[in-house]
């Protein structure tokens, strides 16, 4: 490999409050092009002068900018390398090692106490990071409210809300409120209600819907009724039914991804504006008609009673207001 020379820091800066942290944070490598490694791909060089990171990742921070030969970014992948160049790379790290990090953001608390918080979580917020989502999801909010959260893992998070999804959510702030609220879920402790609004008139005022979930098998985004996936129980009632579509209150038993999205769907009543199982946007409503409106949980430390309930927020509220009878 290249004769390496010592490593730098860049003193690019970027002052966006939510913007990648500041180039100098991350570290600089140069080295110097020889005989070993002319001719040979830009690409190619930087996995030997960078073997902790993936090929895919450093082609990345090529096209980005990161790299440059001589002084001079170079953009191109392919391009070989000459003996006598100066190549330069800043590490930049991926966006999965920059997802755990605080980012201010408004939370909208309901409850806080040392222990634990309720959050009022609106529609487009991400509760964790993940692929297409590795920053400005509650974790990183949640991190930047409190220090202790970093100390927890998912920050405290003991269950999650779609992205779309509105409404309600406890998160632990101690290692021992976090274990017991995670012990109170498995146990179907925690009195969880949403509202939802649905495609269809059902003729039942009331349904137990009890039907094992797992990953779709054609399509790796959903979530299905499968036979031998792991079980799944929602409680459903109608409150209000209407020409074309219906207003509900479920009850969740157990917590699998998406089920109330799927159980509803695969009785023929998918949400208003779920596409991804069946809903059709309408009424304004162009996001899943869902809410988690009612959570109820003893105390994880004290032992008290809390009760909490929040009004679906007005895209919801005016949709439901319009489709359904008063």
């Amino acid at each position: 490999m290249g004769r390496p020379i010592e490593s730098g820091a860049s003193n690019e800066r970027d002052d966006e409050p939510d913007a990648e942290p500041a180039a100098q944070e991350f570290e600089a490598r140069e080295l110097v092009v020889d005989a070993a490694t002319h001719g040979q791909r830009l690409d190619k060089v930087l996995v030997l002068l960078a073997p902790e990171f993936s090929r895919s990742h450093l082609q990345q921070l090529v096209v980005q900018g990161h790299v440059s030969l001589d002084g001079v970014v170079a953009p191109v992948v392919s391009r070989k390398l000459r003996i006598g160049q100066r190549l330069r790379v800043t590490l930049v790290p991926t966006a999965q090692a920059l997802a755990f990090r605080p980012q201010p953001m408004p939370l909208a608390l309901v409850f806080e106490d040392e222990h634990l918080l309720v959050v009022d979580k609106p529609a487009g917020l991400v509760v964790h990071p993940a692929a297409g989502n590795w920053s400005g999801t509650l974790l990183n909010g949640l991190l930047a409210h409190h220090p202790g959260a970093a100390l927890l893992p998912r920050a405290g998070i003991v269950h999650r809300l779609d992205k779309d999804t509105t409404g309600l959510m406890v998160v632990a702030k101690t290692l021992p409120a976090m274990t017991a609220l995670v012990r109170a879920l498995a146990a179907r402790e925690v009195h969880r209600v949403y509202l939802a609004l649905a495609h269809g008139a059902p003729p039942w005022r009331q349904l137990t819907i009890e039907a094992p979930m797992a990953r779709d098998p054609v399509s790796r985004l959903r979530m299905a009724v499968v036979a031998g996936g792991k079980p799944a129980r929602t409680d459903v009632e109608c409150l209000v039914r209407g020409d074309e579509v219906c207003g509900l209150r479920c009850r969740l038993h157990t917590g699998r991804t998406h089920q109330i999205r799927v159980h509803l769907a695969s009785r023929g009543h998918p949400l208003v504006g779920d596409a991804l199982y069946g809903g059709r946007p309408g009424w304004g409503l162009t996001r899943q008609g869902l809410h988690a409106a009612h959570l109820a949980f003893a105390h994880p430390v004290t032992g008290i009673a809390m009760d909490f309930q929040c009004a679906p927020p007005p895209d919801l509220a005016a949709a439901w207001a319009a489709a359904l009878p008063q």
